[in-house]
């Protein structure tokens, strides 16, 4: 009961966070203008935009699919897929739920190991913040004129103030956690033999080494150029669907490709936060690079986060749901089958 008030507690705080973000991209602006902005968008290229993204979570659910053939698993294409937008149907309510629902319904639907599954969701989301760091990093170079003031004005600057301000008390809080940290792996060593001992030990024990399987079924694929092509094909859609939906907005329709992909990348940032599916964060991310870097007006830039984000949740929730029903479906007939 206590872990449950919890679990609510915290679930109320991130989400008072993400209406916070929201108060602050819409408090100042013109809000019959952007109704209006949004009640005239081309919603043709905003369709075009949910397709590209639901060919995305196939193209995750085919690289999924390579990661646990690695472990000696077999399923199909399509439970994998379904397994995937439950996730993120789990997501849009309660941040980093969608990684262990997900892993929980293939599990229970094709008797595959939890924690082997849950490994390899951490492998790809490991490579994922690799390869999404790597664009990042590909954008500063290539508009590096355009990014370099907005990192130094809300980035560098904001960062370089903290540690001039608190920079011994940083110190000494980075010397503790490597200290407690090196003193936690010493008791453990020394201690291990009688921790063997409590079962209780050995199940987080078994747990932990599930999940190093998992994480190194990246280095056991056979088929790794085709994980790179997934891989590669996962971001192409996430920076299309971004890319195309500029069109449904005239303020934003002279963006170019390489526009989108500088919006994806730093909007990617919003669902890092630990807030209901990126609600607010994304929104606030998205409209400061678009007023900041592309000199886009305030109001047809939050219409376009508002667009783009209500689109791909809408879409989320209806696969996610339809997904959902299908793996109930699935399993009923399975376990009728064994029956």
């Amino acid at each position: 009961m206590k872990k449950r008030i919890i679990s609510v507690l915290k679930y109320l705080v991130f989400l008072f966070i993400g209406i916070g973000l929201l108060w602050l991209v819409f408090r100042k602006l013109d809000l019959h203008s952007i109704a209006d902005e949004i009640k005239h968008a081309n919603y043709w290229w905003i369709g075009l935009s949910i397709i590209l993204g639901v060919f995305s979570h196939l193209f995750r659910a085919l690289r999924w699919n390579l990661m646990i053939n690695s472990l000696g698993y077999k399923t199909r294409t399509s439970t994998t897929f379904y397994a995937v937008m439950v996730g993120y149907l789990a997501n849009t309510a309660i941040p980093r739920l969608g990684e262990i629902t997900r892993c929980g319904v293939l599990s229970k639907k094709d008797k595959i190991p939890f924690d082997s599954l849950f490994g390899s969701v951490i492998a790809e989301r490991v490579f994922d913040i690799i390869v999404l760091a790597f664009i990042m990093f590909a954008v500063i170079i290539f508009q590096l004129d355009l990014l370099s003031g907005f990192l130094s004005k809300h980035v560098i600057s904001p960062i370089n103030s903290k540690f001039s301000d608190n920079g011994l008390s940083s110190i000494i809080i980075i010397s503790v956690i490597v200290l407690l940290l090196a003193l936690f792996i010493v008791l453990l060593k020394l201690y291990a033999p009688r921790l063997r001992k409590l079962s209780f030990f050995n199940k987080i024990e078994a747990f932990f080494t599930g999940l190093l399987d998992g994480i190194k079924t990246i280095l056991k694929i056979k088929t790794k150029a085709l994980f790179l092509f997934y891989s590669f094909m996962i971001w192409v859609c996430y920076s299309l669907m971004t890319y195309v939906a500029f069109f449904a907005i005239q303020a934003t329709s002279k963006l170019t490709v390489i526009d989108g992909i500088t919006v994806m990348s730093m909007g990617s940032l919003g669902f890092v936060a630990p807030v209901p599916g990126g609600i607010g964060a994304y929104h606030f991310i998205v409209k400061a690079v678009l007023v900041e870097l592309y000199k886009v007006p305030s109001e047809p830039a939050a219409s376009y986060a508002t667009i783009l984000h209500s689109a791909q949740t809408i879409m989320i929730v209806l696969v996610g749901a339809f997904s959902y029903l299908m793996l109930m479906l699935l399993t009923r007939k399975s376990k009728n089958e064994e029956s």
